[in-house]
């Protein structure tokens, strides 16, 4: 079982990160808190202070086709969010 699938790299999520040094994960829907701080200090090498964890679900779409309007969901995931100690930092670009 992979931990963490993906960091998330949208506006909302830079804000938090510039703001209060938070990162923001997408990980699997499985995985509990203490195993998603292991996979994260494992990966980046760094403290953390908080994790916190959400379930987002999916958003309802509906679109127009021949056959009439097709209607359903984008999938939920499970989001983490990381509260790392004071003077660290993850860089997502390097670390490919």
């Amino acid at each position: 079982m992979e931990i963490l699938k993906k960091p998330i790299l949208t506006e909302k999520a830079s804000a938090l990160t510039e703001k209060l040094n938070r990162f923001s994960f997408k990980v699997d829907h499985k995985a509990n808190k203490l195993e998603i701080k292991q996979a994260i200090e494992k990966m980046y090498g760094v403290n953390i202070q908080a994790i916190n964890t959400i379930v987002v679900y999916g958003k309802l779409k509906s679109r127009n086709t021949k056959a009439g309007v097709v209607t359903g969901r984008t999938p939920k995931y499970k989001k983490a969010i990381v509260t790392l100690n004071d003077g660290e930092t993850i860089d997502f670009y390097s670390n490919i």
